[in-house]
């Protein structure tokens, strides 16, 4: 940390851009600041250094409203700009890890993308398309370009590098900037992302009326407990412990006939129809010819993920059905009254990509313009609910199919995650630095500081602790291993320390 020899917030208040806006530039010395709607359920961020807060409004089109902020410590900066990113349809600015951020001396910026509403709710996309731009990519790039002249006209000076740290939407934010704005970041943090936007959303329409449109094939999730144990008794020895985590999906080839009810139907097992249902949602949605289109998800990672996700508390109460007829009836056919019960499964996909493909999928695999200057870490849980943790694997393949594995391995990594749920969260070790979560092995062990030691100081991440916290306390840590290795137990050691693992390619 350097304390600035020129740090003037007022000065901020002055910068005159096209298209932007400042409206507040404050110096807050208070400690404790009260945090809007959407960020820490109302809990006031406390402990915080004094900073200016810079709050404006980016409007590169008539139709454009995107507001932003930028907090930057007054008296030591690491000279180093952090960036959030967005959940779900966004509609929030990032506090909570501007505010996590600032403690550790960064200059912090995040942007609601040029809408305010819930996560869930693209409603504000109807007949908006340059509204729809904002939030796909250019709401994040301007605000990028803007925190950056923002922290010069503070400090005197550019930030030494800048990074980009965000999970799901926020992951394929993180790809978005990688592929079309390589010179925004120097190091980019990415998990879980939802990059194949148009063909994620438009798979589970096939997934989803094979479930919902025949009332016998629902599964409740009171059926998870079972559907878990079962997974768990084929497969979750493969990685030399039996924990309740499965490491090795690939080598995992659960069969659900073994769930088939030998009579009447009960929470232990299921009918033939919704067999055929569990079937589907491992094996992921189908297209027109009858080929996979989006990945399906990980056999032993259903409980609790499935229960909000995929299969809600009723028939139409999970959240992935949800997010889809928002971004259909708002985001392509401007119908309000389109259904996912309704739909043409043939036809989503294409009139998808036409409506918001530029928009929304930052599925180019060509990174050699960023690699050959930055660095990229991504990560995915392989008990996700929300997105098939296979769909990053993909991605990753395709980057190495297209730019060679050389090129890869020298500026990228991919970590995935046993037992972690969608971005946090899980029955395994799943704190490690992301998102601004503790880091698993101790202050500067974490996945952000492993990518700034990279970017900054040429060295290549290994191994990265993961930790399952019980409140404050460590239950259980692994090893992160650099895909495709993965920790496999030593058959001797304490199964809930790292040291009793080793990374392997198996």
């Amino acid at each position: 940390m350097v304390r600035p020899a020129f740090a003037d917030c007022a000065a901020v208040k002055g910068l005159h851009e096209d298209g932007m806006t400042i409206n507040v530039a404050e110096v807050i010395t208070t400690g404790t600041v009260k945090l809007p709607y959407g960020s820490s359920y109302g809990t006031p961020a406390t402990g915080l250094p004094a900073f200016c807060r810079v709050a404006g409004v980016l409007r590169p089109t008539p139709d454009s409203n995107i507001k932003f902020e930028v907090w930057m410590p007054v008296a030591a900066w690491g000279q180093r700009l952090l960036i959030g990113g967005n959940g779900g349809f966004a509609g929030t600015i990032n506090y909570d890890e501007m505010a996590a951020g600032l403690k550790q001396g960064y200059a912090t910026a995040s942007t609601d993308t040029g809408h305010e509403a819930g996560a869930e709710d693209a409603s504000w996309a109807y007949k908006h398309r340059e509204k729809v731009v904002d939030y796909g990519y250019r709401g994040l790039h301007l605000t990028t370009v803007a925190a950056k002249k923002i922290v010069a006209a503070m400090y005197g000076k550019p930030a030494g590098h800048s990074y980009f740290d965000g999970c799901s939407n926020g992951g394929r934010e993180a790809l978005m900037e990688a592929q079309r704005f390589p010179d925004d970041f120097d190091g980019i943090l990415a998990g879980a992302p939802a990059n194949n936007w148009t063909m994620m959303l438009s798979s589970g329409i096939d997934a989803g009326q094979t479930m919902l449109l025949n009332p016998a094939a629902y599964i409740s999730s009171m059926k998870i407990p079972a559907i878990t144990k079962a997974a768990l008794d084929a497969c979750d020895n493969l990685d030399g412990v039996k924990d309740g985590i499965v490491s090795e999906p690939a080598k995992c080839h659960f069969d659900p006939e073994v769930l088939l009810c030998k009579g009447e139907d009960s929470l232990t097992c299921l009918t033939a129809p919704q067999v055929a249902v569990l079937k589907k949602l491992y094996r992921g949605g189908v297209g027109k010819d009858g080929k996979p289109m989006f990945p399906g998800f990980v056999p032993g990672g259903e409980n609790p993920g499935w229960a909000s996700w995929v299969l809600g508390p009723g028939p139409d109460g999970a959240s992935g059905p949800h997010y889809a007829e928002n971004y259909f009836r708002y985001m392509v056919t401007s119908d309000t009254r389109w259904s996912l019960l309704d739909a043409d499964p043939a036809t989503a996909l294409p009139m998808a990509r036409e409506a918001t493909g530029h928009e929304m999928d930052a599925i180019d695999p060509d990174l050699k313009p960023f690699l050959a200057h930055g660095k990229l870490i991504l990560y995915h849980g392989w008990n996700d609910a929300a997105i098939s943790p296979w769909n990053t694997v993909n991605y990753w393949k395709s980057v190495r199919e297209t730019i060679g594995a050389e090129t890869e391995d020298a500026s990228a990594r991919l970590y995935m995650v046993p037992g972690m749920e969608h971005c946090a969260g899980g029955v395994g070790p799943n704190a490690f630095g992301q998102l601004m979560l503790p880091a698993g092995n101790g202050a500067g062990s974490g996945a952000l500081d492993a990518l700034e030691a990279w970017v900054e100081k040429g060295t290549a991440p290994g191994p990265i602790v993961a930790t399952k916290y019980a409140g404050k306390t460590a239950s259980i840590s692994r090893p992160l291993c650099p895909y495709p290795a993965s920790g496999v137990y030593d058959g001797k050691g304490d199964p809930s320390v790292v040291a009793s693992f080793a990374c392997k390619v198996q």
